[in-house]
């Protein structure tokens, strides 16, 4: 094991080094926050396929496979399907708005009644993405060291808080971006032919499983629609996504960017679903599916090569748990914290005082960093914590996003009931029916959708002005009101 502990330790001091890289680099809010809004389509084709596909997509996506067979690729379809529906109709627009967060989006369509109800919410969708990826850490410390859950949780958490709070998403992206090659590497390229040879080819897995292992639709339609509604939706909304196509150089690089890191997305639903299949040949009689991927890794992979793929599921753990932590921290600091205080701010940085924005960020991710872990320590249930985060994100923001930019009659009122009646019906119903049940995501965003027609129907339209100001700003023919450093030659 000593060439995989090898390429492990170097991974790692490597992510360390990038975070001290970006450090440098990220001289102002707009460059800590969104990587100075300077992305071409390579980078952020590559940094946005890696942090929505992460620990779920590869571990659970193998384990789902397992349980499942090919139709086990479904959850991560309809990532890859949200990925795609985002690029192709809303990215462009949301990259002219030139915001920070999600709620600054609603602020600016809705005339600015709208930020702290959805802050909070979606602060609570985002503490929970980032507390179950860091708890996949003890999954992967466990197979690579046999390591206490405790401090592998405390390990794996530490080096995420300590490069994103260096150099916020400069120092994000590219750590994503060498996450995204060794995924590509790890799981395509290496992994997934493995396991194929080593289960003795598509004919014998064919041979070996029940036919239902190969049937497309075989994990269940209820299943289906609900992964549509959960993920696919949550693709549409949530900060964490939206924050990376704030990086985009322009609305074409969100546009086509995210479409390339779209399809990629099922290509990797479907190398997961196979090498889970494979395994089930393999390992027929695994306690639980989840431990499919570690156990082919484990018995099945020569020296070094196993550490490259090990290394690929800390990087998906890594990706998605620091452009969500980021995010936690961005509406923690922008949508909770200075609206509290009373100094929200609209425009970009100012010249004076930006260091002090830096920091201020900076402090923030430390301090969600901390309480990320802190979490993830007491929690051990990440199928629950990961249904609560997306159950609130739908149930809760859906409509009133989705209503704003194609519905030029809703309102403030509107989008607040909104949010509230759906986030409490959601709440009432995991409480009721259980957190696992699929009535809270449907029924949730049904009454949010009701809540959010019938009020806007009855309260007075949004303002004239506001609309044309939004309007404007979508189109992109709102110039900044300060403008940013020049970008340094790349």
């Amino acid at each position: 094991m000593a060439v995989d502990y090898t390429v492990i330790v170097v991974y790692l001091a490597g992510m360390l080094a990038m975070g001290w890289w970006g450090m440098r680099r990220a001289k102002s809010k707009s460059e800590f926050l969104v990587a100075g809004r300077r992305l071409g389509p390579a980078m952020y084709s590559g940094t946005m396929a890696a942090i929505v596909l992460g620990g779920a997509s590869t571990i659970g996506g193998v384990g789902l496979g397992y349980q499942y067979g090919l139709s086990g690729a479904w959850m991560v379809v309809t990532i890859g399907v949200g990925l795609l529906a985002l690029s192709v109709f809303f990215s462009a627009r949301i990259a002219r708005l030139k915001v920070y967060t999600v709620s600054e989006m609603l602020d600016l369509r809705y005339g600015g009644r709208a930020g702290v109800i959805s802050g909070v919410v979606m602060w609570a969708y985002t503490l929970m993405l980032a507390v179950t990826s860091t708890i996949a850490y003890a999954t992967i410390f466990d197979v690579l060291f046999d390591m206490n859950r405790t401090v592998a949780i405390v390990l794996g958490g530490s080096i995420v808080v300590a490069y994103s709070t260096l150099g916020g998403m400069w120092s994000i992206t590219l750590t994503d971006m060498v996450q995204f090659v060794v995924k590509t590497v790890g799981v395509l390229l290496l992994l997934l032919p493995i396991a194929v040879v080593k289960a003795g080819g598509f004919s014998e897995m064919k041979a070996q499983l029940p036919t239902e292992y190969f049937d497309p639709l075989g994990i269940g339609g209820e299943t289906i629609f609900t992964y549509v509604l959960i993920y696919t939706f949550g693709m549409l909304i949530g900060q964490d996504i939206w924050q990376r196509v704030f990086t985009a150089r322009s609305d074409k690089t969100a546009k086509w960017g995210g479409t390339v890191a779209g399809t990629y997305c099922l290509a990797y639903a479907l190398a997961g679903a196979v090498i889970g299949t494979a395994a089930k040949v393999l390992y027929p009689k695994l306690g639980s599916a989840d431990d499919a991927f570690a156990t082919i890794v484990k018995d099945e992979l020569p020296v070094g090569v196993r550490g490259l793929v090990l290394a690929a599921a800390l990087a998906a753990v890594m990706s998605t748990s620091s452009g969500a932590l980021i995010a936690c921290a961005t509406v923690a600091n922008n949508d909770i914290w200075s609206r509290l205080r009373g100094a929200v701010r609209r425009t970009e940085d100012a010249h004076d005082g930006v260091h002090d924005e830096v920091k201020g960020n900076r402090a923030f991710i430390l301090l969600m960093g901390i309480a990320v872990i802190a979490t993830a320590i007491a929690l051990n249930n990440v199928v629950e914590a990961l249904t609560v985060a997306y159950n609130l994100l739908v149930g809760g923001l859906l409509v009133p996003i989705l209503g704003g930019l194609l519905w030029r009659r809703g309102t403030a009122h509107g989008a607040l009931a909104s949010v509230v009646v759906g986030g409490v019906a959601v709440i009432a119903l995991m409480a009721t029916h259980g957190i696992l049940a699929n009535e809270p995501v449907y029924y949730g965003l049904l009454s949010s959708l009701a809540a959010y027609l019938a009020v806007s129907l009855m309260t007075k339209p949004t303002d004239e002005a506001v609309l044309t100001a939004w309007r404007e700003r979508l189109a992109g023919q709102t110039p900044e009101l300060v403008s940013e450093p020049v970008p340094a030659p790349q």
